[in-house]
């Protein structure tokens, strides 16, 4: 007799799905923003441009991990909003301190305040409800 294997916890249950909806937006939004920019005046402000990008594709492999769910994709996807975060805040500082750094902003700006700091609470939301969902107090 083989073993059936065990379908993975969920994540987005709850909060979890409201978490899943925001990433999305934020997919759509990053990534949608950055391919016009590169595509149309990269030179303008190559690392502003790249790092949008780079935003993109973090909001995408999380959203990805709490729809996967189970406890290594939590696991991943904690890593991932803690890089999120700290990516948020050094570029959120950098642009303040430096705004001549980025002739245009990008996804992470002055901690989101383009995006009404949705990049700054996102992460602490996610994590926060990540840990939760570790526990079993998630649902």
């Amino acid at each position: 007799m083989t073993a059936v294997p065990e379908k993975p916890a969920r994540l987005i249950s709850g909060p979890g799905m409201l978490l899943v909806w925001f990433y999305g937006v934020m997919v759509v939004g990053a990534v949608s923003r950055s391919a016009y920019q590169i595509g149309t005046d990269f030179q303008r402000a190559p690392l502003a441009y790249s790092l949008s990008a780079v935003a993109g594709v973090v909001y995408g492999f999380i959203t990805y991990t709490l729809i996967r769910g189970g406890e290594r994709a939590r696991r991943a996807a904690l890593v991932c909003c803690a890089a999120e975060l700290a990516g948020v805040l050094v570029v959120g500082t950098w642009t303040l301190v430096e705004p001549s750094a980025f002739p245009d902003a990008t996804v992470w700006s002055d901690y989101g305040m383009g995006y009404v700091f949705i990049p700054v609470l996102l992460p602490l939301s996610a994590m926060y409800w990540l840990r939760r969902a570790r526990s079993g107090r998630g649902d």
